[in-house]
């Protein structure tokens, strides 16, 4: 942890791209999910993504080595949808132990075989919202519903990241956070899990912006998710998804004013055409990126949806130019 903090006040730290992107180019078809352990489940497994690091490890593995021989500090695990909740929706909600462990250890076999004494890379076990809310009603004939709740959520995501930290994580990634209620679950059971074990390890957050009005889907502004999540023992606090660069950058740079930790940022790769993808290119990013680290504003940059090695290549290079934002020591976990 302590040479977390030295290298965050050293340098800017880089996060990598987006999984999904990634896999997408491989082409993947619904046997190539399955592998030969699941031939017969049966639900449709074409698309529970996180279920690669089981059936296919060495493509996951593979797409983190890229991120790193591109310039990524940290790596996230391939494990944005494996908790119980969203599991579910594959009939694998027991799977997911298994599966968080098997994702740390992809990450880790990555980071470890080009680790050296020049440079230490790391491994965040990624903990994403689910796909349920705690906070607001699915059902707009009666707003009172709730379709899951804070109990169910805390033990969804201690499971999660008891396998992520057995598999052998450096540290926890809460991230694309729209329900704060649904964070604030997460860092129970992170703050639960480390007493438990009686260690901690470095605890990321990153929240996102819906859209322009600046809030998140739960209603609240930078300054109220920031307030609503401080108490926790942060590394950094950021925003992630939803947005591209130049659209994120006003909340970024609120959040930096106010934030006695660690900053990060990793943006799409601008905003989706009418078929979804993503046309901004690794130099059009890089130069929208540019201001962040002008102005100071971030400890941690990266990419998400749309983004590739490409892009985290050239942001890395251009990062290399400037010095990270100072950070307070006053809420930072040392």
């Amino acid at each position: 942890m302590s040479r977390m903090n030295d290298l965050l006040r050293e340098r800017i730290l880089i996060l990598d791209g987006a999984m999904g992107t990634m896999i997408q180019k491989h082409k993947l078809e619904e046997s190539d999910f399955r592998g030969d352990r699941f031939a017969n489940h049966p639900s449709e497994l074409k698309g529970n993504n996180d279920l690669l690091c089981i059936t296919q490890p060495h493509i996951i593995e593979g797409i983190h080595l890229e991120y790193l021989k591109a310039g990524a500090d940290i790596i996230e695990t391939n494990t944005f949808n494996a908790q119980r909740i969203s599991l579910a929706d594959y009939h694998m909600q027991d799977l997911a132990y298994e599966l968080n462990v098997a994702a740390a250890k992809c990450a880790r076999k990555a980071v470890d075989s080009l680790n050296d004494q020049k440079r230490q890379r790391f491994v965040f076990g990624a903990v994403g919202p689910t796909n349920k809310t705690a906070s607001l009603s699915p059902d707009v004939n009666d707003p009172g519903y709730r379709a899951v709740d804070f109990d169910e959520l805390t033990a969804a995501y201690k499971e999660q990241v008891n396998g992520l930290l057995d598999g052998g994580c450096d540290g926890i990634i809460i991230e694309t956070i729209f329900d704060t209620l649904n964070a604030k679950a997460a860092v129970f059971a992170v703050q639960e899990v480390f007493d438990e074990r009686e260690q901690s390890w470095p605890l990321m957050i990153s929240g996102t912006i819906t859209d322009a009005s600046g809030r998140t889907l739960s209603g609240q502004t930078p300054e109220a998710f920031f307030i609503s999540l401080s108490h926790a023992p942060l590394l950094s606090i950021g925003f992630n998804c939803a947005l591209g660069a130049e659209q994120l950058l006003p909340y970024v740079e609120i959040l930096s004013d106010i934030a006695e930790c660690a900053v990060s940022a990793y943006p799409n790769a601008g905003l989706p055409n009418e078929m979804g993808h993503y046309d901004q290119s690794p130099e059009q990013m890089a130069k929208l990126i540019e201001p962040y680290l002008e102005r100071g504003l971030v400890n941690i940059i990266g990419g998400c949806c749309g983004t590739t090695p490409d892009h985290i290549r050239i942001i890395a290079s251009v990062a290399s130019k400037y010095e990270p934002r100072t950070i307070s020591i006053a809420n930072t976990l040392l």
